[in-house]
């Protein structure tokens, strides 16, 4: 499919309200990022999906929570997708991008390729981790993989976890734009009844396996406002997610003109990486000196290859551990 020409949203999330309803969203474009992602492996094309779907909400999530520093969307299963991971780093300084990395771990043998990529993963629990730096406790929630969709679990999650109603409606995939070479575009919304609400959950989720679901939170006007936003979110079609030629702006007023959309400045994301030499020596420095020895090669040094960029480093063996006998600036 060739899309239009590429437009100022790309690679960016764009908060907003809907004053009416007293709900709050996000509406996220990726095309560069997204390609910088997948262009770190070669994944089989259901991974490939599910790497970009789990990027997507990914850039979602992230950005409706203030971060300092972390938030890790993950995926474990025991089925052919074994892992599905995501960081979202917040912005450093207000005006600088948010950066995210992924990446997927799985069983090439066990793998349909031609399968839905849902499919892919078996049993296993859907997690979001939230690290807020140093001096701070890191914050869990997981939920048990459910739904049909990554999209679903993570709203089983805000339902289980947060006690949020909560919807996405996402759309990705490998295109053309005009005059540029193929590659990966994915767009979504994500809306939420806002925490202020008095929310109150039924007896007994009505998900999959008596999971908490959005409509088991919410009763009279609340309800009936959440359940006509979610209608309307369901209107939207993919090509007015992934764009380029229907801005963000305008696909809010086209679905929700009548609950008074209101925007927020538009936050830019990247592709970015914190690996480094220091912090896979940091790694490694729970090792002793033999556990060392199993890890270096014939050609006598130690090697690491970052799972999110593919960065390789190599390190002399006597710097590393617990017990190393020379400082980092001996390294080969």
């Amino acid at each position: 499919m060739t899309l239009g020409s590429r437009i100022a949203w790309d690679d960016t999330v764009l908060p907003f309200q809907l004053d009416r309803p007293d709900i709050r969203g996000r509406v996220a474009r990726l095309d560069g990022v997204l390609d910088r992602v997948l262009a770190q492996h070669d994944y089989p094309r259901p991974i490939e999906a599910l790497v970009a779907e789990a990027t997507l909400l990914t850039a979602l999530i992230g950005q409706t929570i203030k971060l300092r520093w972390k938030l890790s969307l993950q995926v474990r299963s025991d089925g052919p997708a074994r892992l599905i991971a995501t960081d979202y780093f917040g912005p450093t300084e207000d005006g600088q991008p948010a950066r995210i990395r992924a990446y997927a771990s799985y069983d090439e043998a066990r793998l349909d390729p031609d399968g839905d990529p849902f499919s892919q993963i078996g049993r296993g629990y859907f997690a979001i981790l939230i690290d807020q730096g140093p001096d701070t406790v890191p914050y869990q929630g997981i939920t048990p993989i459910a739904g049909g969709s990554l999209a679903s679990c993570a709203e089983a999650y805000f339902a289980q976890s947060e006690q949020l109603p909560t919807r996405f409606a996402l759309s990705y995939g490998h295109g053309q734009v005009a005059g540029a070479a193929p590659g990966w575009r994915a767009g979504g919304i994500m809306i939420q009844h806002m925490p202020k609400s008095q929310l109150v959950a039924r007896d007994g989720g009505s998900g999959e396996d008596g999971l908490l679901m959005p409509e088991d939170f919410l009763d009279g006007d609340a309800g009936e406002s959440w359940t006509r936003a979610t209608m309307l979110l369901n209107t939207v079609e993919p090509l007015e997610l992934v764009g380029p030629v229907v801005h963000p702006t305008d696909l809010l007023v086209r679905l929700f003109h009548e609950e008074g959309p209101r925007v927020y400045d538009a936050q830019p994301v990247e592709f970015g990486c914190t690996c480094s030499p220091d912090r896979v020596r940091r790694s490694l420095s729970i090792y002793s000196a033999k556990d060392i020895a199993t890890m270096t090669t014939d050609e006598g040094i130690v090697t690491a290859d970052c799972q999110f960029c593919g960065a390789h480093y190599e390190f002399d063996p006597a710097t590393l551990g617990f017990e190393a006998v020379h400082g980092p600036s001996d390294d080969a």
